[in-house]
């Protein structure tokens, strides 16, 4: 049976294998750390907080930058590459983050 989604409350979020901790800003994927950078966990924080659901790029960039306007869409794409990369370092087969062209990111579960 899978493992509950959830916010824990102590300002930790669980999405099945993915554990995001909002107050040390550490992440786990089936218990390996992936060491993240600031920008990379909003955004991670922001897609795992809408698991399943499409995520505009919109969203993502306030998420990450607030109202800078000089962060375009190819940056939040170069970010998303990279978190990717991170945890297929851990898990070959990692295939949660999804593109949705023309609208923005998934976190598939």
């Amino acid at each position: 049976m899978a493992e509950p989604e959830r916010d824990t409350g102590s300002g930790t979020m669980e999405r099945r294998h993915l554990r995001i901790d909002r107050e040390r800003y550490t992440c786990t994927w089936k218990g390996h750390n992936i060491i993240l950078t600031l920008t990379e966990f909003r955004l991670l924080e922001a897609l795992a907080a809408g698991m399943d659901l499409a995520v505009p790029r919109d969203l993502l960039k306030s998420a990450a930058y607030g109202n800078d306007p000089h962060v375009d869409d190819r940056t939040i794409d170069s970010h998303m590459k990279r978190l990717r990369k991170k945890f297929r370092a851990v898990d070959e087969t990692f295939d949660r983050i999804e593109t949705l062209y023309g609208v923005g990111y998934r976190f598939r579960e």
